[in-house]
């Protein structure tokens, strides 16, 4: 039960959100995504996300004020979302409307990781792990279990009419569905640590092959239930980081197709594969993706995996429009090679923002670099500045780095 003096916070909120909303620039910076996913690209766009949030409340607005999980929840979003407006907005869209989770769970695999912190900064912010290997033979492999979601149809209702009636004449509210998340290596390492797996991959090929086969059949199981429920996001704009309004599955706010996986976008990717090779990839992630991809209307493959080495691979991923260019890809590379049809989604390196101090000159090198590379072979560039695990302590840098890149995109 939220107090009077929470709704009240809460209200305050959502007028700011509203008025940031109802901007002409959200129409604007839509028609220029658009414009970029269908392959007609009127310049680079630029993308914030994944933040170090625990670094960035400097002047208090991100401090939260409500008791209940689910309220805090929508209060964190909002705050994350004009501060992120408010300081480096780049060409991300705030929607007039707020999405409202909806009460779905089961969308696991019943296996948790079992892990060490092993090192954290000076305010005890943990910034690496341990893990312990869960999978050591073939009789483990049974603890992945097949996704059993559910959706508890009454709670979503109730959330929704909560919200309406807080919200009533500020802003619209909309059901938040699941996006599903089809890297499974991101998992097999948490379950086995990255060491094993590698040590796997090598000598127990066939066991990989058996754990690849059981993440895939748990993760179809999942699908189909989605599906039966219709709780997938189909509205949802962004996809990994990367917004995703087309001309055929989102044209525009809440205008999606249906809340079904072919109406919406996953995302794929196998970071661990960066250290094997072409052929690896091919023969212990290409089945398996492409088998779970067939479900959705599109897929962003990638993250820090390198892959201008391996396109030709991941292109032939159903579905997929866009790939992610790391900085451990050769950009010059992937952009000679990624071809007119799909989106170059440039990651440029945080580290340089990151250190003691940071170096803007190489900032900018750095990013003219990328623009030049895809401006050579005509590619359809968006460029996504993420996975910043630290910018030591000072907000302002990601307020500079902004200023540097749509200087550059939009001069």
């Amino acid at each position: 039960m939220l107090t009077a003096l929470e709704k009240e916070n809460l209200k305050t909120l959502a007028k700011k959100y509203a008025e940031i909303a109802w901007l002409p620039a959200q129409q604007e910076r839509i028609e220029l995504w658009k414009a970029l996913n269908r392959g007609a690209m009127k310049r680079p766009m630029i993308v914030f996300d994944q933040l170090p949030w625990h670094e960035l409340n400097d002047d208090g607005s991100l401090t939260l004020t409500t008791e209940d999980p689910f309220w805090r929840g929508m209060e964190n979003f909002m705050r994350m979302t004009i501060y992120k407006w408010n300081r480096f907005s780049a060409d991300m869209v705030v929607e007039p409307v707020l999405p409202v989770p909806m009460a779905v769970a089961g969308a696991h695999y019943g296996i948790h990781t079992e892990e060490e912190n092993i090192a954290t900064d000076s305010k005890n912010d943990v910034v690496s792990h341990r893990y312990h290997n869960q999978l050591v033979n073939d009789e483990d492999v049974l603890k992945i279990k097949d996704m059993d979601v559910k959706h508890d149809e009454d709670e979503t209702e109730r959330r929704l009419n909560e919200a309406e009636d807080l919200f009533n004449g500020i802003i619209q509210v909309r059901p938040k569905g699941v996006i599903f998340h089809l890297g499974s290596w991101d998992k097999i390492s948490t379950m086995m640590g990255v060491t094993q797996a590698y040590t796997d991959l090598v000598d127990r090929p066939e066991f990989i092959h058996k754990i690849m086969r059981r993440f895939t059949d748990a993760t179809l199981k999942g699908i189909g239930q989605i599906n039966k429920l219709k709780a997938y996001d189909c509205n949802e704009n962004t996809c990994h980081c990367s917004y995703v309004y087309t001309d055929d599955l989102l044209p525009g706010v809440s205008e999606g197709r249906g809340m079904e996986t072919e109406n919406s976008w996953a995302f794929g990717l196998a970071q661990l594969f960066s250290s094997v090779s072409p052929a690896m990839t091919e023969e212990f992630e290409f089945p398996y993706i492409s088998e779970l991809a067939a479900h959705f209307g599109g897929i962003y493959y990638g993250c820090c995996d390198r892959l201008d080495d391996r396109l030709d691979i991941v292109k032939k991923i159903p579905n997929v429009k866009k790939v992610s260019c790391s900085p451990w890809s050769v950009r010059e590379a992937f952009a000679e090679k990624i071809g007119p049809k799909l989106i170059m989604s440039a990651k440029p390196s945080p580290a340089f923002i990151a250190g003691g101090s940071a170096d803007y000159e190489t900032v900018e090198k750095d990013l003219k670099r990328t623009v030049d590379a895809a401006k050579k072979h005509d590619v359809n560039l968006e460029i996504i500045l993420k996975d910043i695990s630290t910018i030591n302590y000072e907000p302002a840098r990601l307020t500079k780095w902004n200023e540097i890149a749509m200087s550059l995109v939009e001069g």
